[in-house]
């Protein structure tokens, strides 16, 4: 069974930088796919930044320029650096993974969402005040 946590979170001004961390524990020998998602009080879960298994990335719009998502495969960390944070980045940040991504060949990233990926961690608070 695949165990994710993440840490890092806290309160920050605005233009300040976190970085969020996430130990992945997956008992698998293939790749998969890794994740960051935010949510906000009252909103869906969104996607903040992928990886797929073969090191490719995807970020949101919101995020571009600002956040970096990279993971140390060797420790099985991910890493979310935040930068210029604002107000509208306040949300309950996630770390997800996916093992069945690996094997599909029809995987758009921009289209992935949070019904694609089946393991997840608990959740880091993340609150930007101005």
């Amino acid at each position: 069974q695949a165990h994710l946590e993440e840490s890092g979170g806290g309160s920050v001004q605005a233009g300040g930088s976190l970085r969020l961390s996430c130990s992945v524990s997956i008992p698998t020998y293939s790749g998969y796919y890794t994740a960051w998602f935010r949510q906000a009080p009252g909103k869906g879960r969104d996607v903040v930044a992928i990886i797929d298994s073969d090191g490719n990335s995807h970020y949101a719009d919101s995020v571009k320029g600002r956040f970096t998502f990279s993971k140390d495969s060797a420790k099985k960390i991910l890493y979310l650096q935040m930068n210029g944070l604002t107000p509208e980045d306040t949300a309950m940040y996630y770390c997800a993974a996916d093992l069945n991504l690996h094997w599909r060949n029809d995987v758009v990233l921009p289209d992935l969402t949070a019904d694609d990926f089946g393991f997840w961690g608990q959740g880091t608070q993340v609150t930007v005040s101005s």
